[in-house]
């Protein structure tokens, strides 16, 4: 399936019937008297949430949605039929934006959530309503109201615990296959992954959601590369794990290009919790080790985890620290306890 995060979409719902002029005629029954009938309601279009889902590919290949407008109203005070709605389908974690591309009219985030993006027409009254003392004999109705016809874009952020950040070739795609049954492309050159990826991680019979998004480079902030368009997938991370490859003899200006881009991107990203990991260390010597994390716990300021996606090593104790992040974070964001 492809993965697609952003689509542009026009709606319209339906139009409101217009309302019936009709006169009863029956035989023997005089001065019958208006029963024209209202006419139906237009149909809404609807978004909802629902689990299953992932990518917003289906709205590539129909962009058009209109709901039925509303059956006019007959005699013998037969109102029109409704509309049928429109139901958009879309992946939790969608944000549902105006045309202006800025403006959010909702964010779907709980499965079975429902917006109204476009209310139908009300239909129109018949002539029946318009029956008075004064007025017997009423010859006419109301036209049903339009219905509304808008532009939105449909911008997903998937939904995960934690996130994977790194430069290209970092190796996030060979830990991520190595902590989940995920499996990402992996190969030797860079800009492997062209778009984010989703795993459920394991350990100490916990599990949480980790996304693995494709590497950033310098200026990711300002468009280049694959970074900005994707940076927006780890903004609902509740912590980040940071991968730096310590087989780079620039470790420390690879780890301060991706806290740059961070922060300029977005101060919610910079400021979130992160994870520092110093990665491919089976390729490694101990004292290249030793000298590069002694280097990396200066740069960072903060203590710095020795792991290798391809060897296993110190995976379990970087799970544990990022399980006791999401943990840690949990009651805040959510209200209640931290659950699997």
């Amino acid at each position: 399936m492809k993965f697609l995060d952003q689509a542009k979409v026009y709606i319209r719902s339906g139009d409101g019937g217009a309302g019936s002029v009709s006169f009863r005629r029956e035989k023997f029954i005089e001065f019958g008297g208006p029963d024209g009938g209202d006419g139906g309601r237009g149909g809404d279009v609807w978004a909802e949430a629902v689990e299953g889902l992932n990518t917003l590919i289906d709205y590539r290949y129909q962009q058009h949605f209109f709901a039925k407008s509303g059956q006019p109203g007959m005699g013998n005070q037969k109102t029109g039929r409704s509309g049928e709605d429109i139901v958009l389908k879309v992946p939790l974690g969608t944000e549902i934006l105006d045309e202006d591309e800025e403006t959010v009219i909702a964010d779907l985030t709980e499965p079975g959530r429902r917006v109204l993006l476009a209310e139908g027409g009300n239909g129109g009254w018949g002539n029946l309503r318009f029956k008075s003392s004064t007025n017997r004999a009423p010859a006419r109705a109301n036209p049903g109201q339009p219905g509304v016809e808008r532009t939105i874009w449909l911008r997903l952020k998937l939904i995960a615990d934690a996130g994977l950040l790194g430069l290209p070739n970092a190796g996030k795609s060979t830990f991520l296959a190595a902590v989940s049954n995920a499996r990402p492309k992996i190969a030797d050159y860079p800009f492997t992954t062209l778009v984010p990826n989703l795993g459920v991680v394991g350990i100490d019979g916990k599990e949480f959601v980790m996304a693995d998004i494709p590497g950033l480079i310098e200026g990711a902030s300002e468009g280049r590369g694959l970074g900005m368009q994707f940076l927006a997938h780890v903004e609902r991370c509740k912590v980040l794990l940071h991968l730096v490859d310590g087989t780079s003899p620039t470790i420390t200006r690879d780890y301060r290009t991706i806290v740059a881009e961070l922060a300029a991107y977005s101060g919610l990203l910079g400021d979130k919790p992160r994870i520092l990991a110093l990665n491919k260390t089976d390729a490694m010597t101990p004292k290249q080790v030793s000298d590069r994390r002694r280097a990396l716990e200066k740069a960072s300021g903060g203590p710095v985890h020795v792991i290798s996606g391809a060897s296993g090593r110190g995976i379990a104790e970087v799970l544990r620290a990022l399980l006791a992040e999401i943990r840690r974070r949990a009651p805040a964001e959510e209200g209640g306890p931290w659950q699997p």
